[in-house]
């Protein structure tokens, strides 16, 4: 990605993550942040990555009222980037990685809890090493 793509992508980030924590008004979008924004080298189109706290549910509500304001996302995009000739259109993609991060820190605290109850024993044969 060039130097250019990349500030107007982190430019999306910036301006998507305030309209949707400050103007949106749908009762199902929760507590969503855009992780990151991917912009096409010819600026038409941005995969927005979008990381939501909550359960199953209130994820895919929060995914459906931000596909349902995705129109309005983009409008407010072109007010404030009017420098821009185009803006491109929105892809949102739920962002996973907090949760397989969250998912993993689990599994390494239970592996220690078991290795504190348990210790591993050593063969005689390797402690006469």
């Amino acid at each position: 990605m060039s130097k250019r793509t990349r500030q107007i992508a982190d430019t999306i980030q910036r301006i998507l993550g305030d309209v949707i924590q400050q103007e949106l008004k749908d009762p199902r979008v929760g507590f969503a942040t855009i992780t990151g924004v991917d912009v096409t080298a010819d600026l038409q189109h941005a995969t927005v990555r979008v990381s939501i706290l909550g359960d199953d549910v209130s994820q895919i509500e929060t995914m459906q009222g931000l596909e349902r304001a995705r129109g309005f996302l983009r409008k407010r995009l072109a007010e404030e980037m009017r420098h821009m000739r185009i803006v491109p259109e929105l892809r949102l993609v739920r962002d996973t990685s907090l949760e397989y991060t969250m998912h993993i820190d689990e599994v390494l605290r239970q592996v220690e809890h078991e290795r504190t109850v348990n210790p591993p024993q050593l063969d005689e044969d390797e402690s006469a090493d």
